[in-house]
């Protein structure tokens, strides 16, 4: 694994996939990897296997942000290898229950590892220095880059998660979920515009700070004060995909549901302006 930053226009590195835009804003993905390294892979339970807690197929229904302009950084290796939207100290995001930057269990409350097959903290620790760690300096590279080259940055965090998880929330999950961090990663204009899209349709039901608030990446990144916004986005899959395994791709749902995210992203982009 390599560590070093990655900066060309498009760039693959060993932990993600880099490509640079034409405009201020920077998608990330952090959650759409599928590598594991050999030690995780040999430990996952059987219920882990199918790597159930992916945000499947983000990386395809977000593919127009590259006709609009946009930088797309994706990360490739499993959640369960490492966490990319969790902090290094790996403290707790939310005050319910969740998983850490090493997923002791599934979002269900199964265990992700075989029992006394954990990855060692000498391993985990490896995931950090070569996998968290660049994916973060490339964040931290393009955010700095854009803001030189245009005077501020817009950063979206793109996330998906099954609808229904008992253990997680109560209920069906509405479709999208804006986070925020409670209004503090972005404007009022850009929080009023993102709203305004979402009131303006119907198929769809929407939350403002619901139960996903944004993670680490909105939370550290995000400076409104110094010309950085950042808007997390977090899906019911059922609105693109199955939620079962395979976890298939369902074209015709997802084409209706970008019409709804073109725009939402597009009002990102004009309200972000500085």
């Amino acid at each position: 694994m390599s560590s070093e930053k990655i900066s060309e226009t498009s760039s693959e590195s060993t932990c993600f996939h880099f490509t640079q835009g034409k405009i201020p804003l920077l998608v990330s993905i952090p959650h759409a990897g599928t590598l594991l390294t050999p030690e995780v892979e040999n430990a996952l339970s059987d219920a882990a296997r199918s790597l159930p807690d992916t945000d499947w197929h983000i990386p395809l229904l977000y593919d127009f942000v590259r006709d609009l302009g946009a930088s797309v950084i994706i990360g490739r290796y499993s959640r369960f290898v490492v966490d990319l939207n969790r902090p290094p100290d790996n403290q707790p995001l939310y005050t319910t229950a969740t998983t850490g930057l090493f997923p002791e269990t599934l979002f269900d409350g199964t265990p992700t590892f075989a029992e006394g097959k954990t990855p060692s903290a000498e391993q985990r620790q490896s995931y950090i220095d070569h996998i968290w760690q660049p994916y973060h300096q490339q964040i931290q590279h393009e955010l700095a880059r854009l803001k030189a080259e245009y005077g501020y940055a817009l950063l979206f965090d793109a996330h998906s998660i099954a609808s229904v998880i008992p253990r997680l929330f109560e209920g069906r999950l509405p479709d999208i979920n804006i986070g925020t961090n409670d209004g503090a990663s972005c404007s009022p204009a850009v929080i009023n515009a993102i709203q305004a899209v979402c009131a303006e349709q119907d198929k769809y039901s929407w939350v403002l700070n619901g139960r996903f608030k944004g993670g680490y990446i909105t939370r550290a990144y995000a400076q409104p004060d110094e010309n950085v916004q950042a808007v997390q986005l977090e899906l019911a899959q059922c609105n693109y995909m199955d939620e079962t395994p395979p976890f298939a791709w369902r074209q015709e749902r997802a084409t209706a549901l970008q019409k709804v995210l073109k725009p939402l992203i597009q009002a990102f982009i004009e309200q972000g302006k500085v």
